[in-house]
């Protein structure tokens, strides 16, 4: 069966902006070491579940500390969810704890209240 479709023209034709001795690709590089890239990576997969993503909100939204147990029935999973979700937005220093008995209290850090403020900057009205 033939093709009907007329051919792409190539980008790299004469006729292109492109120079032959030009060289295609340019080098790249960034000053962030391969531990910041590990920590921006860890605390970005902290934020990239629902639940966690969720409780930051919420933790934001209040104004003052929560405590823990009062997170459970907004975000409609076990308590165990929840305290997994705290733990590990608080080892990359997006929430802080504050123990009272056998109560804690959690708080969005400046870190957290940035990139949620970040989030709001990005995010497209149509979704």
């Amino acid at each position: 069966m033939a093709n009907n479709q007329p051919a792409e023209p190539d980008e790299r034709s004469e006729s292109g902006s492109q120079a032959a001795s030009e060289p295609c690709c340019t080098a790249v590089d960034h000053d962030l070491t391969a531990g910041q890239i590990e920590n921006d990576v860890r605390m970005l997969s902290a934020m990239g579940n629902e639940t966690r993503y969720e409780v930051l909100r919420l933790l934001d939204g209040a104004g003052s500390p929560v405590c823990a147990c009062d997170l459970k029935p907004e975000l409609e999973v076990d308590q165990s969810t929840t305290s997994r979700a705290l733990k590990r937005l608080y080892e990359v220093d997006l929430v802080d704890r504050r123990k009272d008995g056998r109560w804690r209290y959690y708080s969005t850090t400046d870190r957290a209240e940035t990139l949620l403020a970040a989030i709001e900057t990005v995010r497209s009205d149509d979704q």
